[in-house]
């Protein structure tokens, strides 16, 4: 079955009419994801006649994305770093969140602080449909100090609730993931 999805993949991806009109999000898509390397059978022809046409799929293409991949990490196993996380927190104006982002940094409890200013924010409190301006912090830090970032954003958050929301940091750039786990308290 995949020999044959290949094999229409590659009439597809060399027929003229296609290769004028393929959307953006899938000229993103199969670049993200090394159209070669997930088919085997499009390889030889995407270097061939079709290599003019889609100057990115060429060997020169695959040979960046390799030598580029060399400085890209996942987390599993690599002790020059540890397990990451990147953490949102809403506050109420500009003013709160520099005092909040540096008060987090200068403890050490993450690596870097982004301040997002001008998010919208719709909810429910209390019964009633809220919608506020905020600023949006973005924390990057380790996993392991979580709850005490956690602790520490509730006592310097004028909010009853603030938001704390944590999502993995599952691979990137090696360099900035040492420099992280460097810049943070163990």
């Amino acid at each position: 079955m995949a020999s044959t999805l290949c094999t229409r993949a590659s009439s597809l991806v060399s027929s003229p009419t296609i290769r004028r009109r393929l959307p953006l999000v899938g000229a993103f898509c199969m670049l993200s994801l090394g159209l070669t390397n997930l088919c085997p059978t499009l390889s030889s022809s995407l270097k061939t006649s079709s290599a003019p046409s889609l100057p990115f799929f060429g060997s020169k293409f695959s040979n960046q994305a390799r030598a580029k991949s060399s400085n890209t990490i996942k987390m599993e196993g690599n002790r020059n770093t540890v397990p990451s996380i990147v953490v949102y927190v809403t506050v109420p104006n500009k003013e709160a969140g520099k005092k909040l982002a540096e008060s987090i940094v200068k403890a050490k409890l993450a690596a870097c602080v982004n301040r997002v200013p001008g998010i919208e924010s719709v909810y429910e409190w209390k019964g009633e449909i809220q919608t506020d301006a905020e600023e949006l912090l973005i924390i990057k830090t380790r996993q392991s100090l979580l709850e005490t970032l956690t602790e520490h954003v509730k006592a310097n958050h004028e909010y009853d609730v603030p938001e704390v929301i944590a999502l993995p940091i599952t691979g990137g750039s090696q360099p900035y993931l040492e420099w992280l786990k460097s810049s943070t308290r163990d």
